[in-house]
Formats: structure tokens, C-alpha cells, sequence
């Protein structure tokens, strides 16, 4: 697909939420290459060693550290032109009927909330100039397109929620200027695989860049896997 790209990132600030290790750090590796101001949330900003990018506090299940972060980069920085949403866990993996429910709870509120709210606190600053960015990852295993059956239940219904959230975003601001869009990384070698997955955080990470690096007329609202639009 032919999309408008930025070559460089020069001057754009960019929040990558669970930016201390897996995909997360890959991105922020990446933003960083293309000269982007990367912000690398982390809950423990000692988990941050990188000094080409700026630690920042970050909690999504705590919704005053969501705040106070997108307060210190209106405050140092005076705006924000990408957000990622990747923080995100795992499930445990058990159907739903034998899933205890401080799990279920435990991944909601991660991986659909904390998405939900992040976006929400991000929204005035990307909005303040046509062509901000929210690039949220997802997972092929919360497309409804598919058989959704084989476990994971909270993870795959979390992952189906943060495509309603683009899907959203995308009706309701792209008149905005916003671009919204889901990717799917792929499966990667990731704490969550428990290294049995056959990508590279750095192969993972590729689209989500990709994504970041898209102009005011890109495509929004969709779901990718590889720089391609996949189904929902």
C-alpha cells in the first residue's frame, strides 16, 4: 500500500506506554531512530536505562499517573504527536468457565481500559494539531472474523475491545485530523510467549513504526499485521 510516510520524526513527541522491555522497547528503539522525542513509560523507571529517551511514570491501571504523565509532557514539551498503546499482559490461559476472576479483572483492566483511558487523558494534545497519531496494539487472537476459541479469554476479548476503540476513535475524531489505527504484531518472543514464538521484538515492532510514522492523509481506522490491512 502507497501511504504517506514521514521520513524523519524530528520534532514529534511520541508516549509509548510498557516501553521497558519486548515490543515496547523495540518501538521506542525504533522512534527513537527516526529522531522522534520518545516519552518510555515504565511503572519502575529505574526499568528505563536508554538515555535517548525520556523515563517517564507510567501505570494504566492508575489513572492519576496517567494523568500526571500527559501533564509532564504538556509541561515540558508543550505537545504530542503519537500515542502507542502497548502496555498490555497476558491471561492464564484457561477457558472462561475455569478463569478466577481477579484474572479476568487483571487483563481488562491492562489491556481495554487502560487503553480506553490513556487515549482519553492523550486526546487534547493530539488534537491540537491535525495529523496526531494513536497506534494501539493488538492481536489477530481478538478478531472477530475468526474462531476465537482455544482459551485466552480475557486476553482475546480485551484485544477485541481495543478494535471497538479505534474503530471509534476513527468515527469520531478523523474529521479531527486523528489517525487511529490497530496492528498486530505477529506472534513474538515476548515474557507473554514464554519465548516460544518464532519473531523478534524488533520484527514485531516494525508496523507499529510503521504506523507512527504515518502523515495527516494515511489511511485510520483499520488493523494491520505487517504493514498490510488485515480483517477484524
Amino acid at each position: 500500500m502507497d501511504v504517506p510516510l514521514y521520513d524523519s520524526l524530528d520534532s514529534q513527541v511520541v508516549l509509548v506506554t510498557g516501553a521497558t522491555r519486548g515490543i515496547g522497547k523495540a518501538i521506542a528503539d525504533g522512534l527513537v531512530d527516526l529522531d522522534a522525542t520518545v516519552y518510555a513509560g515504565a511503572r519502575d523507571t529505574d526499568d528505563i536505562e536508554a538515555t535517548d529517551r525520556h523515563a517517564i511514570e507510567l501505570d494504566v491501571t492508575d489513572d492519576d499517573g496517567m494523568v500526571a504523565a500527559v501533564d509532564r509532557i504538556e509541561r515540558e514539551q508543550g505537545r504530542l504527536d503519537v500515542l502507542v498503546n502497548n502496555a498490555g499482559v497476558m491471561d492464564s490461559r484457561e477457558p472462561l468457565d475455569g478463569m478466577p476472576t481477579d484474572v479476568i479483572d487483571h487483563t481488562l483492566d491492562t489491556n481495554l481500559r487502560g487503553a480506553v483511558l490513556m487515549t482519553k487523558y492523550a486526546l487534547p494534545l493530539l488534537l491540537a494539531e491535525a495529523g496526531g497519531r494513536i497506534v494501539t496494539m493488538s492481536s489477530g487472537l481478538g478478531a472477530i472474523t475468526e474462531s476465537q476459541s482455544g482459551g485466552t479469554p480475557a486476553y482475546r476479548i480485551s484485544k477485541t475491545g481495543v478494535n471497538g476503540l479505534t474503530k471509534y476513535l476513527d468515527g469520531e475524531y478523523a474529521a479531527d485530523g486523528l489517525i487511529a489505527n490497530s496492528v498486530c504484531p505477529g506472534y513474538v518472543q515476548t515474557d507473554m510467549t514464554e519465548g516460544s514464538a518464532p519473531r523478534t521484538p524488533e520484527k514485531g515492532a516494525e508496523t507499529p513504526v510503521w504506523l507512527a510514522r504515518f502523515q495527516p492523509d494515511a489511511p485510520s481506522g483499520r488493523f494491520w499485521r505487517d504493514k498490510a490491512e488485515i480483517e477484524w
